[in-house]
């Protein structure tokens, strides 16, 4: 049974550097171009096949509104997003900032960050809420 990946201490800071990276370009794609709007963004795919919103669904909408500084209107596109930004921060913080080789999260998390997607795009999708949580 092998241990799985577990990455140095400057190659775990490496990774979460380029992943901020990565978000602030994205978030810098968004505030320039309306995703909202027909363009540069693709449509989802999950959504297309099954006329459903996936846990993902108005996030680079949520994110377009938040570089714009409008945070109720991100929440009524995505309010996982919102949730789990917060959350993103800390974890990043937390590998950018360690001393030494960086933890590794526990499965229970991973397993339990799916099954957090997996109700909320159940939830969301729900008609007694009337479309409020759809994107």
């Amino acid at each position: 049974m092998t241990a799985g990946y577990r990455p140095t201490r400057g190659r775990a800071a490496l990774e979460a550097w380029l992943g901020a990276l990565l978000l602030a370009a994205v978030a810098l794609a968004t505030a320039l171009a309306d995703p909202a709007q027909p363009g540069p963004f693709p449509a989802c795919p999950f959504r297309a096949v099954t006329g459903l919103d996936c846990p993902g669904c108005g996030s680079l909408r949520a994110l377009h509104e938040l570089t714009h500084g409008h945070v109720v209107a991100a929440a009524d596109y995505n309010a996982l997003l919102l949730a789990f930004l917060p959350v993103g921060v800390g974890v990043w913080l937390r590998v950018v900032t360690s001393a030494s080789r960086p933890r590794v999260l526990p499965v229970w998390w991973g397993r339990a960050v799916l099954a957090v997607m997996l109700l909320w795009a159940v939830i969301r999708n729900l008609p007694v809420f009337g479309g409020v949580l759809a994107s």
